[in-house]
């Protein structure tokens, strides 16, 4: 098989490179295309708890679970032990059925009087993943398909594949490729610098996410099958969970940690002729998932999907009422081996990407150099200048004052006699664990003056003292400290009970800063108990813009793969542009 033209291959095993293609974008940023080696293995023992505590004019409530089946592929394997379902008390009727994707499917019936309602489903896992030896030749167009495949060629109202402006996209980022992995990577490739992450979009469908360039992991889901779908590329879509258990990725003398909520997750799988069905992840991944993701269920798209942890009801005619539903999810590693290594590529997405290297024809096309940073302003000139405009700015954009302990939300129907499962997650990191420290960078490209910084927490105790300190950067990571904020207690922070900004005071030492890029790192003692929440990807800043070190770390030498949610606020002068970019 020939690359296409202006492509190559890279015949030289085992440094064979995953070959990602670049489409040209208006703002120019360097490449974050990692190729990775290396294994993950885990014994995991899952257990999922839904707790159903009904109204009194329900009559009876049914509880459906999909029983997670083993799923082997090219790059990744899930090996899945007999489950136990455990409840109190016992249902009344129990059933058991397979659909059309092979989902197996039991259905948990109580009648009401029993008053509360729990229920378990465990099972013991074996997830694996190997990035090694992968080739694929699969031509473009695709030819034809079996017939079990190629239903998920379909059109759904989720995923509008005959859509007229999904075909023109898609053959737009196609319509030069030869090869079924060079059509499929630049359509992934487009949308991991065209989306940014959202937990609540207003819809959840291909369509808003086109629209609006946002959406949760359903939203790239569906817009990730609809542009293969009508390439001719059958995609089906997963779900399932991610487990909130980081992994490292070494990056010669670096370190790239990985982290997902732990909770639903929508993924896909594209087949290949010459591999089967392959996992991605339209938010990041390509050829696989991380094996801290535990397949369920796959359909034509997520209102298919909707039978595991679904609730339904009856109720006395003419009434109102619905029950109270809560689900919890519990992951216990009994082994885990992670020995994954990368080599950060000179092409590829603003957004990170990661792929196992592999031997594949590809078309290479680099982006333009990155533009240079601000010009620093001279100390005496900043002076001089009349900071009176008000202005904010940074990674503002998260779910405040929601309940992550407070079961699934509400259904859309409020008529309607069924709760679905949600893909509202907490990403949060725990930051005030000992021995560690974290930061978070941001831009400026005007002269500002510093009032405050906010940062998105929850805090969950009153002990302790939090301060945020602000950096010079140096090369790409925290330097020297320029300024310190006031010192907050605890006791002196209100309680909410989800996540919302706790506002750090720089305003009584007045700091006039110069255009360019800084850090903001939380700091604390005593023993508070906080979390930070974080957007998964990057959706304001560089993405090297996230780091954290340990006690035992000479320098911020390790990143982390998503982007904490932060406020900078003060005063820029009259007629300057917003204070702060994206590279």
């Amino acid at each position: 098989m020939k690359p296409p033209e202006g492509g190559m291959r890279n015949l030289n095993s085992p440094v064979i490179a995953a070959l990602i293609f670049l489409l040209m974008a208006a703002a120019a940023a360097k490449a974050e295309n990692y190729l990775l080696t290396g294994e993950q293995y885990s014994q995991i023992r899952y257990r999922s708890t839904h707790r159903i505590r009904p109204s009194d004019d329900v009559r009876s409530i049914t509880l459906t679970y999909v029983i997670p089946h083993s799923f082997h592929s090219t790059t990744v394997r899930q090996d899945v032990g007999p489950p136990t379902v455990d409840c109190q008390p016992q249902p009344a009727q129990t059933s058991e059925k397979t659909d059309a994707h092979g989902n197996r499917i039991l259905e948990l019936t109580w009648p009401s009087e029993g008053g509360p309602v729990s229920a378990q489903l465990s099972f013991d896992l074996e997830t694996s993943v190997s990035m090694n030896d992968l080739r694929t030749d699969a031509p473009f167009p695709v030819g034809d398909l079996p017939s079990e495949v190629g239903r998920y060629l379909a059109s759904t109202a989720q995923v509008p594949a005959q859509d007229p402006r999904i075909v023109a996209l898609s053959r737009e980022l196609t319509g030069e490729s030869s090869t079924q992995f060079d059509a499929v990577q630049k359509i992934l490739t487009w949308m991991v610098d065209h989306l940014r992450y959202v937990l609540t979009p207003e819809a959840p469908d291909a369509l808003y996410a086109l629209e609006n360039g946002r959406g949760n992991c359903q939203n790239y889901s569906h817009l990730a099958a609809s542009l293969l779908r009508a390439s001719g590329i059958a995609t089906r879509i997963v779900n399932g969970f991610t487990l909130k258990k980081p992994y490292d990725i070494h990056l010669g003398g670096a370190t790239l940690t990985m982290k997902m909520a732990q909770g639903r997750h929508s993924w896909i799988e594209v087949y290949f002729p010459d591999l089967g069905w392959v996992p991605f992840d339209p938010q990041g991944s390509e050829l696989f998932v991380s094996n801290r993701f535990i397949r369920v269920e796959i359909g034509m798209d997520n209102a298919e999907t909707i039978q595991d942890g679904l609730l339904r009801w009856t109720r006395v005619k003419g009434s109102s009422g619905r029950p109270e539903f809560a689900e919890e999810i519990d992951a216990r590693f009994d082994q885990d081996r992670v020995e994954v290594s990368a080599v950060k590529a000179d092409y590829g997405p603003r957004e990170i990407l990661l792929c196992p290297q592999l031997e594949a024809a590809f078309t290479q096309i680099k982006r333009p150099e990155p533009p240079p940073p601000p010009e620093e302003i001279p100390p005496a000139r900043l002076q001089d200048l009349s900071y009176r405009v008000a202005h904010a700015f940074g990674n503002l954009e998260f779910p405040r004052g929601v309940d992550f302990l407070s079961g699934f939300q509400p259904p859309e129907d409020a008529q309607k006699q069924e709760i679905r499962r949600n893909f509202l997650v907490e990403t949060a990191e725990y930051v005030t664990t000992k021995g560690q420290q974290y930061a978070q960078t941001f831009l400026l490209e005007r002269p500002m003056l510093l009032e405050s910084v906010s940062l998105a927490l929850h805090c969950f105790n009153q002990d302790g003292q939090l301060w945020v300190e602000l950096f010079k950067d140096g090369g790409g990571a925290p330097a020297e400290v320029i300024a310190t904020s006031d010192i907050r207690p605890l006791s002196q922070i209100p309680f909410t009970p989800g996540y919302d900004w706790v506002e750090f005071d720089f305003s009584r030492s007045p700091v006039v800063l110069s255009p360019g890029r800084y850090w903001i790192a939380l700091g604390f003692t005593g023993a508070p108990i906080a979390n930070w929440f974080f957007s998964y990807g990057k959706p304001v800043g560089p993405e090297d813009g996230t780091r954290y070190r340990t006690m035992f770390d000479e320098d911020w030498s390790r990143s982390l793969s998503y982007e904490f949610n932060y406020r900078v606020s003060g005063r820029i002068p009259a007629g300057e542009a917003p204070a702060g970019a994206r590279p």
